[in-house]
């Protein structure tokens, strides 16, 4: 018998797929009913792209409410108490030891990411290497086929 998968999620990342999810349910099926029904009305099915348009949106609300639901029945949400080490849910100042910089990342699962919002995966290259790991400690980081060091300074 397979396992099932188990989807890593930070408090507020499974809040954030719960409000999609009632969204989807409660407000975005019932415009599309109404945009089925407006399309019905203006008469021939066969050649109606407004309709054909609703249905395509009516397949791809459905579709995201059954991925949402999947997801949601697999999450773990992360105890994100203990700040001793590095752990999904924290937030780590890192400094790059060669360039000296420090960067500030929140380690979440691989579904929360963001790079744009520096929130990276707990199975990115630094993610993986800092999993763990202390306040103070050096990790040697691999990825492109290159390695580089950062230091962990902070952990909240």
């Amino acid at each position: 018998m397979k396992k099932a998968e188990e989807i890593l999620l930070t408090a507020s990342g499974f809040a954030e797929l719960e409000a999609e999810l009632n969204d989807l349910r409660v407000n975005k099926r019932a415009e599309n009913v109404l945009a089925i029904k407006e399309a019905r009305d203006h008469g021939d099915l066969s050649e109606n792209s407004e309709y054909d348009a609703a249905r395509d949106e009516q397949a791809r609300i459905e579709a995201r409410i059954q991925e949402l639901e999947y997801k949601l029945e697999h999450a773990k949400i992360i105890d994100d108490s203990d700040k001793s080490k590095v752990n999904v849910g924290c937030e780590v100042t890192i400094l790059y030891v060669d360039e000296n910089e420090q960067e500030k990342y929140t380690i979440v699962g691989s579904l929360e990411a963001d790079p744009f919002e520096n929130k990276i995966s707990n199975e990115s290259p630094i993610g993986s290497a800092i999993i763990g790991k202390k306040v103070g400690d050096i990790v040697s980081v691999n990825a492109n086929g290159s390695s580089y060091d950062i230091k962990i300074l902070a952990i909240a």
